[in-house]
């Protein structure tokens, strides 16, 4: 039998050679293999507020992994394991104290200058050499989370073959957040930065997700604090290089409270309760819950709905804790309530106290025995409450 020879095989092997580079091109555009991803790691929000006073948002936990384990493990599942942490000096500091489990990506640091921090379109720009000039990137604002498909998202980009693709997602209230209105082809027609309310164009806001083309770097100024959302998304809209990219996959921003504890309680849903295949006899668990390596908890104690325990924290008995987030090492002491409610880390939860609705408690706080908390009641880090003693600007 002979071999038929391809169309390929019969080109002159410069020909050929110019097929396969295009070939393989195309692989790395849209199988991912070597996409980069620059995440913007963000500072200490202040609407989290005292748990943000020691931590980055992008530390937070969900379902007890930091957020931004989150995003390296759906970076890995989507074969991209280049990637840039844009950062603040002290986000870095607390990034590497939490040794983040990697996922086997490639990781490297893109630095603010101290004291002078770029905004988003000027740590882009800063990242310019890391990320290079050969492909589209991807950009993710690492305090949110986004399940965005990334490969579509990369397809649509590449299809429309524009400066930039922002991933929309659709919200009631668009005030918070920058909001697009679409042209039917998906070009994004106007971009406003946080509009009133009741005046924005449509639902669809920024969902933190950019594809970027290498000539977005043109429209930055080197060294200089740039918002690409107030500055450089305006006027690609003008010249007719910002697309859309609409999805409806898991979409929440924790910059609030409670929107951070929304979001543990819909992965809670999806992910089913986690105890850690642990039997817990004389305590009643009302599912779902999620239980860290270490939770103690003693005898005749209620445990959830919607509670999530971080390592090693301690339940005294007959406590009760539902609709919050413990964070590690805290202890509840014995016929405590914790209703709906954000508490630190080290935290200790005195006998009978009540922590309420919408209250926070930074790390390391101790809230004395038989003391309640109103509703809304925030304790700075470090901070001891004995009685009605609230420290002066935590309430």
């Amino acid at each position: 039998m002979h071999n038929v020879p391809t169309a390929q095989a019969q080109l002159p092997p410069r020909n050929r050679f110019i097929i396969n580079l295009s070939i393989i091109t195309l692989q790395l555009r849209l199988g991912e293999d070597h996409l980069k991803a620059l995440i913007l790691a963000g500072g200490f929000n202040t609407r989290l507020r005292p748990l943000s006073c020691t931590r980055p948002k992008i530390l937070f936990p969900v379902l007890n992994k930091p957020l931004l384990q989150w995003t390296y493990e759906r970076l890995a599942k989507n074969n991209i394991s280049d990637i840039v942490l844009a950062v603040f000096h002290q986000t870095e500091v607390y990034i590497k104290q939490h040794r983040v489990p990697r996922q086997n990506l490639h990781i490297t640091y893109s630095r603010d200058p101290l004291r002078k921090p770029l905004g988003t379109g000027g740590s882009i720009k800063k990242a310019e050499k890391s990320l290079g000039q050969d492909s589209p990137f991807l950009v993710l604002n690492g305090d949110v989370f986004a399940d965005v498909d990334y490969a579509q998202m990369l397809k649509q980009h590449e299809k429309n073959q524009c400066t930039a693709t922002i991933a929309l997602h659709e919200v009631e209230d668009p005030s918070r957040y920058g909001v697009a209105e679409l042209a039917k082809n998906n070009r994004i027609t106007r971009f406003i930065e946080k509009p009133p309310l009741g005046t924005a164009p449509s639902k669809l806001i920024n969902a933190g997700v950019y594809v970027l083309s290498p000539r977005i770097f043109k429209y930055i100024p080197e060294g200089q604090p740039v918002s690409i959302e107030r500055d450089i998304f305006p006027r690609l809209v003008e010249e007719r290089e910002l697309y859309g990219y609409v999805h409806d996959r898991l979409w929440i921003d924790i910059g609030k409270p409670e929107d951070y504890l929304q979001l543990n309680r819909i992965l809670l849903d999806d992910k089913g309760t986690q105890l850690g295949n642990k039997k817990r006899p004389y305590i009643q668990i009302r599912n779902p819950v999620a239980f860290a390596h270490g939770v103690s908890i003693g005898r005749r104690s209620t445990v959830g709905p919607y509670a999530v325990l971080g390592r090693g924290v301690t339940v005294g008995e007959n406590a009760d804790v539902e609709n919050s987030i413990v964070l590690a090492g805290t202890e509840i002491a014995d016929g405590a309530e914790v209703h709906g409610a954000v508490i630190g880390e080290d935290v200790y939860v005195g006998v009978n106290a009540h922590i309420r609705r919408d209250c926070i408690i930074g790390d390391h706080a101790r809230i004395r025995d038989n003391v309640s908390l109103p509703t809304g009641t925030s304790i700075c880090p470090a901070n001891d409450v004995v009685g009605d003693n609230y420290p002066e600007g935590c309430r």
